[in-house]
């Protein structure tokens, strides 16, 4: 009752407290997917349309290679040492590297889109014990994306690959056979005719493009090859093996995993007609030149809302990351962001990548917490580190 009478008593109260809002964004945990799928599915080409639509992180095995040995990470260096003496990168150390990027800071903060895990090398870990790990994540996934489609229609996909060895591009069969070419001309050709209304110069542009990809197909018809993997038989022994060790488990794992958040698609559609998942949230990160501008561009910069305005945030022109290590120290104006319709300036891009990469543990309470720096004299046997443990407890400052 007494709560009731309160609530009575202040009717003008705004229950939407900003800080609160913000407090609960900053401690609540980003969203994750992952793409569930029969070998040659779509699931790689899904995720990373999925990744980009929702700004989070996409993680693949054979992008996680790339991105180790780019950055020369001790990962990195050991698939690169492998790779020169002309030997395969282990299952164990891909496993790794997957794992590990979870664990990462720039998915504690964006989530990730996970595609090939659990995979159907059982070389390092069996498909359960893969699933356990999954089970076990820091962050476990939110929606489960499972893409179906029949074994007949999958193969036949698969088999209609071709890759162009120089580029490592692959095409799929309506972009190389001649005969499904001229198909989809004539489907063109059909629809041009039906709609003669449309301008004439459109018309001709369209008319121009068809006739330019058959062409194009043709300078690089006799260089594509057919991979090993994508001969008819191979494939259905791919998909036969999926189904024998992962489908029950896979199969499990969805049975656990709520309703709501389990999507089953058809693997026959186009991976674009596949992305009808709306965005929850965006980071926008803005750049300005000088600091005396810098409010007044941002006013009217990539607004959220008619009539919104950028805020200043309660750390005004101080870097976050450095005065989470206890000093104050001045951002540069040429390397502001913002996050949650506030500004924040970094002091350098080393602070720049990092607040980027994750900026809750910058943004959290206590912070921002300005640093109190004591220095204790005394005379030996005085007590001196005694007091000064009993500040540093007292003030949470370091010794």
């Amino acid at each position: 009752m007494a709560s009731q009478e309160e609530k009575q008593a202040q009717p003008f109260v705004d229950i939407f407290n900003e800080d609160e809002a913000e407090k609960s964004f900053l401690l609540s945990k980003p969203t994750c997917f992952i793409v569930l799928g029969k070998p040659g599915s779509g699931k790689k080409t899904l995720a990373r349309k999925l990744a980009q639509m929702w700004k989070c992180i996409f993680i693949e095995a054979l992008e996680v290679i790339q991105m180790n040995i780019h950055e020369k990470t001790e990962y990195g260096l050991k698939c690169q040492e492998l790779l020169f003496k002309g030997q395969s990168i282990s299952e164990e150390l891909v496993t790794e590297m997957i794992l590990k990027k979870t664990e990462s800071p720039e998915v504690a903060h964006f989530g990730y889109v996970l595609s090939g895990f659990p995979s159907l090398s059982e070389e390092y870990m069996t498909v359960s014990q893969q699933l356990e790990k999954i089970k076990n994540l820091k962050l476990k996934p939110d929606f489960l994306i499972n893409i179906k489609c029949s074994d007949y229609d999958l193969c036949q996909r698969i088999a209609g690959q071709r890759q162009h060895p120089a580029s490592g591009q692959v095409y799929q069969r309506n972009q190389w056979d001649p005969n499904v070419i001229e198909k989809h001309k004539k489907k063109k050709d059909h629809y041009e005719e039906e709609h003669e209304e449309e301008e004439e110069e459109e018309e001709q542009e369209e008319r121009e493009e068809t006739a330019e990809e058959p062409l194009m197909t043709s300078e690089f018809l006799h260089q594509l090859v057919q991979r090993p993997e994508d001969i008819l038989e191979n494939a259905e022994e791919r998909v036969g093996k999926y189904k024998d060790i992962m489908l029950h488990p896979l199969e499990d794992l969805m049975v656990e995993q709520d309703c709501q958040y389990l999507f089953e698609l058809d693997g026959n559609q186009q991976p674009d007609d596949l992305l009808v998942v709306n965005k929850n949230y965006i980071c926008s990160y803005c750049s300005f030149n000088k600091q005396d501008e810098l409010w007044r561009v941002l006013s009217s910069y990539k607004l959220i809302a008619p009539r919104y305005q950028w805020r200043r945030s309660r750390w005004g022109q101080a870097c976050p990351v450095a005065l989470k290590k206890g000093d104050i120290v001045m951002g540069n104006p040429d390397l502001a962001v913002s996050f949650l319709g506030k500004m924040y300036i970094l002091s350098s891009p080393e602070a720049l990548k990092t607040f980027m990469l994750n900026p809750r543990p910058y943004l959290l309470p206590p912070m921002p917490l300005p640093p109190c720096k004591v220095i204790v004299f005394g005379s030996p046997l005085s007590g001196r580190t005694t007091i000064c443990s009993l500040i540093a407890h007292k003030y949470k400052g370091k010794v």
